[in-house]
């Protein structure tokens, strides 16, 4: 079963409280989604060390429940 966007927010902002996040469901289908992710916690990291924040607040769900996600983060301004 796919999972839906209101999920993989909540899983996010539980690891990352301050984050901004959007998601856009790109195919329709519940399985591609694009992310754009703003936290301070990202700060100082480089982009493979933000991406991996956000897959740990995922939970395992990347490949699985979770098909695809086209990310992007960042931090704020």
């Amino acid at each position: 079963m796919p999972m839906d966007a209101a999920e993989i927010e909540t899983l996010i902002k539980q690891a990352l409280p301050d984050a901004k996040v959007d998601i856009r469901d790109l195919a329709g289908d519940g399985d591609h989604y694009a992310a754009t992710v703003t936290s301070e916690e990202f700060r100082g990291k480089s982009r493979v060390q933000q991406h991996q924040l956000v897959y740990q607040a995922l939970k395992g769900n990347m490949g699985g429940e979770l098909h695809a996600l086209a990310l992007t983060t960042n931090a704020p301004d």
